[in-house]
C-alpha cells in the first residue's frame, strides 16, 4: 500500500474500532454503574439498550448522508460527537442522564461504521478492496477482545467513568490521521430528504424497540403493540417515499442488482445464526455449566483470535476467486460448527465438546465476513458505497433483535441442555439457508454500475476483473 493508503485504512480501522470496542466495555461496567448511579436491572437494560435504539434508528440515514456530503465530514462528525458522548457519558451523575448520553452515543455510531467501510471501497479496488476490508474485520474483532479488558481494569482499579474517557485516545488519533491524508472522497451534487430521514429514524427507531422490550414487556405490552405497528406504518411510508421521492435515501433501484439483494439475504441468515450462537452459549456456560462470566467469555475467545489471524488472507483470496464461493463454504463449515455442539452433555467437558465446535465456527466465520461484506459493497457504485454498508449493517442489526426476540420460542421456555440443542440445531438451519442464498444468488462477474434501470450483460472476466464487495460484524463482533 502507498503511504496515503495505509493512512486511509488506519482511519477506517480507529473510526470503526471505538464503536466496536465500546460496546463491549459497558457489559463489564454495568454492576459498578448501578452501585454508584442505580437504576436497578432496568437501568442498566437501558444503558445499552438506549445505545441501539439509536444506532438502529439512524444508520440509513447515516449511510445516505456520508454519500451525499462525504465521507470524511461524516466521520468526523460521528468522531467528535462520540468523544462529547463519551465525556458526558464519564461525568454522568444520575442514570438517567447516563441513558441519554448513551443515546447520544448511539447516534454518533451510526455515522462510523458505514462511513468508514465507503472510506475503504472509495479508496480500494479489486483484490486490495478485499484485502483492506479483511484487515478491517481482523481489527474490529480485536476491540471485542479488548473491550471487556480495557473496561474491567479501569472499572476494578479506576472507576468505570474512566472506561469511557478512554474513547477519547484513539478518536484524538484518528482526527489528527484525517488531517494528514487527502481523502478519496467525492461528495454527490444532491440533498438529503428530511421527511424521508424523519421516516427512516422514527420508523425503524420503533420496530428495534420493540423488538428490544418485547421478550421482556411481553408482546401484548401496550408500550410494545404501540412501538411495533407505529414503526412498521412509519418504515412502510419511508419505502413509499423511497419509490416515488426524488432524492431517496435508499434507492430502491440497489435491490435489482443480484449480489446486493442475496447478499443482504444471506446477511440476514448468518448474523441471526451468529447472534444466537453467541447469546446461547454464553448463557448455557454459566446457568447451566456453572462458569463465571470471565471462564464463559473466554469459551468463545478462539473464534475471535481466528477471525484476527484470517480474516485479512481470506479477504485477498476473495479477491482474487470472487466471494460465491467462500460465502457458500463459510456458512456449511459455521453449521457444521453449530452441530458439533450436540455433543454437549450432563458430564460437560469443554475441551471435548465446545472447543471443536467454537473453532470450525470461528473457521467457517472467518471465511464468510469479509467475503460478505465485499460482495455486498462491491455491487453498487462507489458513490453509493455509504449506503450500502449502512443497509447491511441495519440488516445485520435487525436480523440479530429479531432472533433473541424470538429466543424463548427456539429454546423451549429455558436454556438447559435440551434448550442448548435445539439453538444449536436452528442455527445450523439458519446457516444452511445462508449458503444456499449465496450459492444461487452471489455472481463473480461485473455488474453494471449504473444505478439506471438499463439491463446490461455481464460478460465473462477475469479473476482480476471481478469486483470486490464486503460484508460486516457488524460481528458480534459484530458487530456495534
Amino acid at each position: 500500500m502507498a503511504r496515503d493508503e495505509r493512512l486511509i485504512l488506519s482511519i477506517a480501522v480507529g473510526a470503526s474500532f471505538v464503536a466496536f470496542m465500546n460496546n463491549t466495555v459497558i457489559t463489564v461496567a454495568l454492576p459498578r454503574i448501578t452501585e454508584e448511579l442505580g437504576g436497578g436491572l432496568p437501568g442498566q437494560q437501558w444503558m445499552i439498550n438506549a445505545y441501539l435504539v439509536t444506532l438502529g434508528s439512524l444508520i440509513l440515514v447515516a449511510g445516505s448522508v456520508s454519500d451525499v456530503l462525504g465521507r470524511g465530514l461524516v466521520l468526523r462528525i460521528g468522531l467528535i460527537g462520540f468523544a462529547i458522548a463519551s465525556t458526558a457519558i464519564a461525568l454522568a451523575p444520575t442514570a438517567e442522564l447516563m441513558i441519554a448520553f448513551r443515546a447520544l452515543q448511539g447516534a454518533a455510531g451510526a455515522f462510523l461504521v458505514p462511513s468508514s467501510l465507503a472510506l475503504i471501497t472509495s479508496t480500494f479496488r479489486d483484490a486490495a478492496q478485499a484485502r483492506a476490508i479483511g484487515v478491517w474485520t481482523a481489527a474490529t474483532s480485536m476491540a471485542s477482545i479488548i473491550g471487556p479488558v480495557v473496561g474491567g481494569l479501569l472499572s476494578d482499579f479506576l472507576s468505570w467513568r474512566w472506561a469511557f474517557v478512554a474513547n477519547l485516545l484513539p478518536i484524538a488519533i484518528v482526527l489528527l490521521l484525517i488531517l494528514k491524508v487527502r481523502l478519496h472522497d467525492e461528495p454527490q451534487r444532491g440533498r438529503v430528504d428530511i421527511l424521508g430521514a424523519a421516516l427512516c429514524a422514527l420508523g425503524l427507531g420503533g420496530l428495534v424497540t420493540a423488538l428490544i422490550e418485547g421478550p421482556n414487556q411481553g408482546w401484548d405490552n401496550p408500550l410494545v403493540l404501540t412501538c411495533l405497528l407505529a414503526g412498521g406504518t412509519l418504515f412502510l411510508a419511508f419505502i413509499v417515499r423511497q419509490r416515488y421521492g426524488s432524492a431517496p435515501i435508499v434507492p430502491l433501484e440497489m435491490f435489482k442488482r443480484r449480489n446486493f439483494w442475496s447478499g443482504n439475504l444471506a446477511t440476514a441468515f448468518v448474523y441471526a445464526a451468529l447472534s444466537l450462537n453467541g447469546f446461547v452459549l454464553a448463557i448455557f456456560l454459566q446457568q447451566s455449566v456453572g462458569l463465571s462470566a470471565t471462564a464463559a467469555g473466554l469459551a468463545s475467545l478462539p473464534m475471535t483470535i481466528i477471525m484476527i489471524l484470517g480474516s485479512s488472507s481470506i479477504g485477498a483470496l476473495s479477491g482474487r476467486f470472487g466471494a460465491r464461493v467462500f460465502m457458500t463454504v463459510g456458512p456449511i463449515m459455521m453449521a457444521l460448527g453449530s452441530l458439533l455442539l450436540l455433543t454437549v452433555s450432563a458430564d460437560f467437558n469443554y475441551w471435548q465438546q465446545v472447543l471443536p465446535g467454537v473453532i470450525v465456527f470461528g473457521a467457517g466465520l472467518t471465511v464468510t465476513v469479509s467475503p460478505l461484506t465485499s460482495a455486498v459493497l462491491g455491487s453498487v457504485p462507489s458513490n453509493r458505497s455509504g449506503t450500502a454498508s449502512a443497509v447491511n449493517n441495519a440488516v445485520a442489526r435487525v436480523s440479530s433483535l429479531v432472533i433473541v426476540a424470538v429466543l424463548a420460542v427456539i429454546v423451549g421456555g429455558q436454556i438447559d441442555l435440551s434448550g442448548f440443542h435445539r439453538a444449536a440445531i436452528v442455527t445450523a438451519i439458519l446457516l444452511t439457508a445462508g449458503a444456499l442464498v449465496s450459492w444461487i444468488g452471489i455472481r463473480s462477474a461485473v455488474e453494471p454500475r449504473s444505478l439506471s434501470n438499463t439491463t446490461v450483460r455481464a460478460e465473462p472476466c477475469t479473476a482480476s476483473d471481478i469486483p470486490v464487495t464486503v460484508g460486516v460484524t457488524r460481528a458480534v463482533p459484530r458487530r456495534v
